[in-house]
């Protein structure tokens, strides 16, 4: 699923224009976006919890050569579902 579909569906489901369904989810991502920049979790019950963890700098490995290379340190989104996403995702048909 793209994000067109996921704006054609909530501007199906919600009788929305495509603009204002555009627009809705749109907002939706920019403020996940922006509270995770913040360093702010983002919670969404029965869903999912984004976090935004720190990773140190390290030694790696180029698999292709062998070669060492060192990997800066950076941050990284974490998603941890929720227990109802889990049991949604695990439904046998």
């Amino acid at each position: 699923m793209t994000k067109q579909d996921i704006i054609n569906h909530v501007s199906a489901e919600a009788s929305l224009s495509r603009a204002k369904a555009e627009e809705a989810v749109e907002t939706v991502i920019d403020l996940i976006k922006e509270s995770l920049s913040n360093g702010e979790s983002v919670i969404l019950r029965r869903f999912g919890t984004f976090q935004v963890k720190a990773k140190s700098k390290r030694m790696g490995r180029n698999p292709k050569t062998g070669e060492e290379a060192e990997i800066s340190a950076r941050k990284v989104v974490r998603f941890k579902s929720g227990k109802h996403f889990k049991i949604a995702v695990n439904v046998e048909d």
